[in-house]
């Protein structure tokens, strides 16, 4: 993960607008209910991050971004979170955090999640759960990238927003490129070139396992529900060993 294309503070301002808080920040909540020490990798604008500070619980916001960790740190609430900038190489391996959790597709930024696995199985106690989401490939989501399929328009506090995707690469190995225009009103045409890899859920429960989880969990949606071949999501959840 890098700053792009999260480093345009005009789409860092509009990023909780498109993500607003729905039933995957609820069932982040509820895993936090009980938590004393909950790390938030990957937290982005800190949304959801700064709705899990509770009295006595330390609340610890991990992300690459400089522009998005300074408008979470502008936010109300934000002085109760501990802001780290930095990737998975920042996160301390203190093994006492009861929770981990990584939202928004974050893991999906990440080619090698074996090292992030492992880097985050000692950031826990024994016994410490840590949950994330992940796009199913079997759905095939990047074929609909297209132009054609993703053109619209919005009025937003930037002004009326042009936006679309365009498909550059798909590889057999999960990889997709793509690029996401945002033409502004002054015409200029601001495009930001995403990497994601899709990864299958037996490939993810793996790296898991080797990195030190077990009682490996994989639903379809925030209500648990049954994975199936063709599930759009996928949502793990596992204990440190």
């Amino acid at each position: 993960m890098t700053d792009d294309p999260y480093g345009d503070e005009q789409l860092v301002g509009l990023y909780d607008l498109d993500n607003p808080a729905g039933d995957d920040h609820a069932y982040y909540r509820a895993l936090a209910s009980r938590a004393h020490k909950v790390l938030d990798f990957g937290c982005g604008t800190g949304l959801l991050t700064r709705s899990l500070v509770a009295p006595g619980r330390v609340v610890i916001g991990v992300d690459p971004s400089p522009t998005m960790l300074d408008y979470a740190r502008r936010q109300p609430g934000a002085e109760a979170v501990t802001w780290i900038d930095g990737d998975f190489r920042a996160v301390e391996q203190a093994h006492d955090a009861d929770l981990v959790i990584s939202t928004g597709n974050t893991i999906m930024h990440i080619g090698n999640q074996a090292d992030v696995f492992s880097t985050l199985a000692n950031a826990l106690r024994p016994g410490g759960v840590i949950s994330f989401e992940s796009r199913n490939p079997a759905a095939r989501a990047w074929e609909q990238w297209t132009r054609e399929a993703t053109y619209g328009e919005r009025d937003t506090p930037a002004g009326h927003l042009v936006e679309w995707l365009d498909l550059i690469e798909a590889s057999d190995g999960g990889r997709v490129v793509f690029d996401a225009h945002n033409v502004f009103p002054d015409g200029h045409d601001a495009v930001y070139r995403n990497t994601l890899y899709f990864r299958s859920p037996e490939a993810i429960t793996t790296d898991l396992s080797q990195a030190g989880f077990t009682n490996i969990t994989v639903h379809a949606g925030w209500q648990q529900e049954t994975l199936s071949a063709d599930a759009r999501l996928l949502v793990f959840r596992a204990g440190r060993r």
